[in-house]
This record gives structure tokens, C-alpha cells and sequence, in this order.
């Protein structure tokens, strides 16, 4: 670029006087605009609308379109924040359902019935636990799109591939999300990590991932024995040490994003599910955590750790 031009204190141009840049200087202003326009519009939009057996719903996106992960959450509490983050309901093209429990679908055909250009994607043999588990309308099949396990499909310009997850739901799914250079998996409500699970895990960019109890708290809890059982089993849901572990043994500087989801009131604090994390992350490599948020200091730490709020919404993450 041509050097800046300088003028003299006492003869500073007319405000109609041209200043006569070099035409290249101006295309380079230009160009670099543009780089920045199409740079931030390559940032995947996240937010989390409330984690944990009381409801799940969250969205992802980007600058023209996004869909929902799941449907556990008051109808007007997603629009809303939707509209709060300036983001129209009816960008929103469709919901994606991981599994059949209620804390995931009970307000599916609610959203579904008041915004009908919206799909719901999930595998046939989900479909049929949501109608057999749940007083929902039969008309639900009405927006049914069927999807498979590990076959991609599209919604806009997003690629979706379901996986297998462990959970004594029906069929239940994780999910690789791909968009330009983002790999966003969802993880949720699964007794362990297996080998199709971690395949896919593996891929990501970005991670949202249940860290669901802590081993003693729930040991030494007011749970019946059976209950118990069931958090602890293969088809239950993953414990902090568990998580911890897993992330330690695959974390590298392209995960730039984990989210702890699906955190037990009782059997969990966001403090030692995000200390344990925290501990594995340091000792895989990480130099610096960052807590998720836009400040200079956090963003400069090459992977951000953030705990999804159980019964609040999250702010609007831009994944760059």
C-alpha cells in the first residue's frame, strides 16, 4: 500500500475539496472491507435455551438460516430469545430431536403447530417413541422428515449426520453439524462414550457434551438405589471424571469450543463439572481456558469452556 498522504497544518483541503487518494489505496480499503463482511459471515451462531432434565432446546446458525436441537423448552421462551438476539422464528427451518424423552420433545408439536414451515427431523423409530411415550397430536407426523443413522442430510446449507449414542431412550442420536469450515457435534444424554460416538467426536470443531453428575454427589444423594442405577448404567448418562477423561484423551487446538449440557440439579454443580473439564483440558495442553465470553483476554485462549445454564438462556455465542 502507498504511503499515507500528509498535509501541511495550514492548508488542510476544503470540505469540497477532493483528497486525491491513490486509487489503489481505496481499492485496498475496499477489499479489506469485504474480507471482514465475509469473514463475519462465516461465524456459526449458537444458544442454548436451558440444559438439563427440566428441558433442552438450543439453536444453531448462521447469517440466513438455523435450526433447533430438540424441543424441551416453553414455546414463547424460544421465540423470544430468538427475537431478543435478532434472530425471525421464521429463519428457522426446522428442529432436530436427539431422542424421545419428554425434557427433549415436549413442546415439538407446539412450535411445530404455530410455525408450520418448520420440519422435524428425526429417525422413524424416534418418531414412533414420541407418540407412543407422549400425549402429543398424531398430526406431528404431518412435519415428520425421516432421517438415519450415519446417512447426511441437509437443512439449507448445513450437512447433519446422526450417530449412535448410548441411552435408554428410543434410537437415540448425537449429531456431526458441518457449515463451511465448522464441525459443531452434539453429544447429550448417553451412559458412555462409544466407538461410532467418539468417531464423531472426534471431528469436532466445536463440542456441546453432557457432563450430567458427580460420582459422590449422586452416591450420597437422596435418589432411591434404583434411580441411582439407572444415572450410573451404560444407558444412563456420563459422569464429570468420565467427561473429564474422555476430552483429555482427544482434545486438540481445532476443538475450540466445548459446552458442558445436560447438568443434574441435584447430582451436579456447574463449578466441578467445569473444574474437572478445566484440569484435563491443562493437562492435554491447553495453555489458557476461556470462559466463553467475548472479552480480549478470553478470546485469546485457544479453547473456550463454558456450562450451559440448566433453567436460563445463554448468551448468542458467534463461533468464528
Amino acid at each position: 500500500m502507498s504511503a499515507k498522504r500528509k498535509y501541511d497544518l495550514y492548508n488542510q483541503p476544503g470540505l469540497f475539496d477532493s483528497l486525491n487518494e491513490p486509487e489503489e489505496t481505496l481499492d485496498v480499503f475496499l477489499q479489506q472491507d469485504k474480507t471482514e463482511n465475509a469473514n463475519s459471515d462465516k461465524r456459526l451462531r449458537f444458544i442454548s435455551f436451558g440444559s438439563g432434565s427440566s428441558g433442552n432446546c438450543a439453536y444453531i446458525g448462521n447469517n440466513e438460516a438455523g435450526f433447533l436441537i430438540d424441543a424441551g423448552v416453553n414455546e414463547k421462551t424460544v421465540v423470544d430469545e430468538l427475537r431478543r438476539n435478532c434472530i425471525d422464528i421464521k429463519n428457522i427451518l426446522g428442529i432436530i430431536i436427539t431422542h424421545d424423552h419428554s425434557d427433549h420433545v415436549s413442546y415439538a408439536y407446539k412450535l411445530l403447530r404455530s410455525n408450520r414451515h418448520l420440519a422435524l427431523y428425526c429417525t422413524p423409530k424416534t418418531l414412533n417413541g414420541i407418540l407412543r411415550r407422549h400425549n402429543i397430536s398424531r398430526r406431528i407426523k404431518d412435519y415428520h422428515h425421516p432421517i438415519y443413522k450415519e446417512i447426511p442430510f441437509k437443512i439449507k446449507g448445513f450437512e447433519i449426520t446422526p450417530f449412535e449414542v448410548s441411552h435408554d431412550g428410543t434410537d437415540n442420536s448425537g449429531f456431526l453439524i458441518e457449515w463451511d469450515k465448522h464441525r459443531f457435534v452434539v453429544a447429550t444424554d448417553m451412559g458412555y462414550i462409544g466407538e461410532r460416538a467418539e468417531h464423531y467426536i472426534r471431528m469436532a470443531t466445536s463440542l456441546m457434551i453432557e457432563s450430567d453428575y458427580d460420582d459422590y454427589m449422586l452416591r450420597t444423594g437422596r435418589y432411591p438405589e434404583y434411580l441411582k442405577a439407572r444415572i450410573m448404567a451404560n444407558k444412563g448418562h456420563l459422569e464429570n471424571t468420565q467427561v473429564a477423561n474422555f476430552i483429555m484423551g482427544i482434545w486438540n487446538e481445532s476443538l475450540t469450543h466445548i459446552f458442558l449440557c445436560h447438568l443434574s440439579e441435584q447430582n451436579n454443580k456447574p463449578e466441578l463439572a467445569r473444574n474437572a473439564i478445566a484440569k484435563a483440558l491443562m493437562a492435554a495442553g491447553a495453555s489458557q481456558i476461556g470462559d466463553g465470553t467475548e472479552t480480549i483476554e478470553s478470546r485469546q485462549a485457544p479453547v473456550q469452556l463454558y456450562v450451559l445454564p440448566r433453567f436460563e438462556s445463554s448468551h448468542l455465542f458467534y463461533i468464528r
